[in-house]
């Protein structure tokens, strides 16, 4: 591997772990601006206090959100956009290059392919050209590979994921981002015929957070190199707490129940509460209760 991609992929992969937590943010272009990504540069401030590796965006986030103090964070720009508004939504454009990220002192870049859909092409085309071009700036490439198209009868088919994965590992990404199968021994299968690394996605917001732990713990367990996820933790009420406790699973080997007993500790209830007061005295609301 080119020893810059070397690099850079250390500052989005824990070296000693070799697994990542990663928070994607990019979702305003698709849906605009929702829940937990109004104020970006506290919401960046609490996946790296939680002990997040890395966040993503598009370029025109990174002035709202780059961090001024505190504990470094890894970034992602990501490529590929559509809006809810599109009557082919799943089709996702380039919308920046390598150099972008480059430029804006990026770790790696991301790109999104939705297999199955109409353009489905226009994307595998897009991702191999941004996966030619990083590799010759030594830039890690992340490709988010989904099958979502009129012919995908099951998106957590075990065999579709692996098939999302091997397009990604195929087309020249560093690491790929795949639906979580559902259980340990079907996604072992997914991650062992993929020779990069595989992070799971989040999907859509989950009604509580053991059920995310337990998601990530099994996914980790099963020889995932961590998680991507995005809403189930901008969203969260204690981002960081969340994090944190995610950050036992994946870096530490903590249990389920482990992690969740630092998450609901005193210490990250009162850790909660301490930052909703600040950020409502910053902008003037009254705080959410813990």
């Amino acid at each position: 591997m080119h020893l810059g991609k070397t690099i850079r992929m250390e500052r989005i992969i824990n070296r000693d772990t070799e697994r990542t937590i990663v928070v994607p943010m990019d979702h305003g272009v698709t849906v605009g601006p929702i829940q937990g990504l109004a104020h970006m540069k506290e919401r960046v401030n609490e996946v790296a206090e939680g002990g997040g590796d890395a966040v993503l965006m598009h370029k025109g986030l990174v002035r709202c959100g780059h961090r001024e103090r505190g504990r470094d964070i890894g970034l992602i720009i990501h490529l590929s956009a559509s809006t809810k508004h599109s009557p082919s939504t799943n089709t996702k454009t380039l919308v920046g290059s390598v150099e972008d990220g480059i430029k804006l002192g990026a770790d790696a870049v991301s790109v999104h392919v939705n297999l199955g859909d109409d353009q489905e092409q226009q994307m595998l085309a897009d991702l191999g050209r941004v996966a030619s071009s990083a590799n010759e700036w030594g830039i890690p490439v992340l490709a988010m590979v989904y099958a979502r198209g009129p012919q995908v009868k099951d998106a957590y088919d075990p065999e579709v994921v692996a098939h999302c994965a091997r397009v990604g590992e195929e087309l020249g990404a560093d690491m790929v981002k795949v639906n979580y199968t559902g259980d340990m021994e079907s996604f072992a299968r997914v991650v062992d015929a993929c020779c990069i690394p595989v992070v799971i996605a989040g999907g859509p917001k989950m009604e509580n957070r053991q059920d995310l732990v337990q998601m990530v713990h099994d996914s980790v367990q099963a020889g995932g190199s961590g998680l991507s996820v995005g809403r189930n933790i901008f969203q969260d009420a204690n981002p960081a707490g969340l994090i944190s406790s995610l950050h036992k699973v994946v870096h530490k080997e903590y249990s389920v129940e482990g992690a969740l007993e630092v998450l609901n500790s005193p210490a990250a209830i009162q850790g909660s509460s301490e930052r909703q007061t600040l950020r409502a005295q910053k902008h003037s609301v009254v705080p959410e209760s813990a």
